[in-house]
């Protein structure tokens, strides 16, 4: 049994749900036992500059908040490993977890805070100008535009909504479109087409992110009959959606058509009973620091009451059939 143990609560994923939830969690003594994953701290860790999360009235980088909250959860005794959940059985509780160790972790209740990833064009200036310029969230760095020409990648609403917060501040916004119409609702689209300050630059693709030692410079675009042409623009926002990481819980989580893990009400719960939800995992609308932080603290009161009246039960675990 050297190579199985059982934990009251085990927190997939860091970030600031993950870590929100395990302060919680450890203040209701729950002892809980979080695995970081792949990217110990989550998206913030690539952003530069975090100006909107309250309590930082100067501002703080994202890698660091990230550590403060880390070292938060640490301070009230979190068991924080930096090893990955590779493989998760949610056939019945307790609920069976092998990290990448091959270890196997036996969990009365699951909080699920694996997070979501920005979907990326794949150029290699993109990378290479990723945090100087190139940004998968414009309500998180859109202020650092102010009064700059920026570009906005996509034809969706979430796209058309970046645009329009972004024509709040900035002097002109550049709309990339990859097709010759938009995917946005009506109102979406009107809304967008009666600014003055957007410009949309249909049928074009997005070739390459020009910048310097200072950042981002330009971009060049390819328009669909081949032509070449290039903005000037020192923001480059991506905004072509995003991939909730729920794929290791597929079999077994009800999620949305995007993947998104639905959960009830205004709760954290999911459809299997014990496990629970928060964080970007389980959100496609407001994605922010504060917001995941939020869930966290739910998540983790969710579970405190869920152990308080089911530890020891012999509960079965009920498991609600897909549409």
């Amino acid at each position: 049994m050297g190579n199985t143990e059982h934990v009251k609560c085990l927190i997939v994923g860091s970030g600031p749900a993950g870590y929100a939830a395990a302060i919680y969690a450890c203040r209701a003594n729950l002892n809980p036992v979080v695995y970081e994953g792949l990217e110990p701290g989550g998206q913030l860790t690539t952003t530069t500059e975090v100006e909107n999360f309250p309590g930082y009235p100067e501002g703080v980088s994202g890698p660091q908040m990230m550590e403060d909250m880390r070292k938060q959860a640490l301070r009230f005794n979190a068991d924080i490993r930096t090893g990955m959940i590779v493989k998760a059985d949610l056939s019945q509780r307790p609920f069976t977890l092998t990290d990448d160790s091959g270890k196997e972790i036996i969990a009365e209740a699951l909080i699920i805070a694996t997070g979501a990833t920005a979907k990326y064009l794949g150029l290699p200036s993109e990378q290479k100008y990723r945090g100087q310029g190139v940004s998968a969230c414009a309500t998180c760095d859109g202020f650092f535009y102010r009064k700059q020409q920026v570009a906005v990648v996509g034809g969706g609403d979430t796209a058309c909504e970046d645009a329009i917060y972004l024509a709040g501040m900035c002097s002109k916004v550049y709309l990339i479109v990859r097709r010759n119409v938009l995917r946005a609702s009506k109102a979406m689209q009107e809304r967008v087409l009666n600014n003055p300050k957007i410009e949309i630059l249909f049928e074009h693709q997005t070739k390459e992110i020009l910048g310097n030692n200072a950042g981002v410079s330009g971009v060049l675009l390819t328009k669909n009959t081949g032509e070449e042409v290039t903005i000037e623009v020192t923001g480059f926002f991506l905004a072509i959606g995003h991939q909730p990481n729920t794929e290791l819980f597929a079999s077994w989580i009800k999620t949305d058509d995007h993947g998104y893990i639905i959960t009830e009400g205004k709760s954290t719960r999911t459809n299997i009973f014990g496990v629970f939800a928060c964080g970007d995992v389980q959100d496609p609308s407001y994605r922010q620091a504060i917001t995941a932080a939020g869930s966290g603290c739910m998540a983790a009161i969710d579970v405190e009451r869920f152990l308080s009246e089911n530890y020891g039960a012999a509960v079965e675990t009920k498991i609600l059939v897909q549409d």
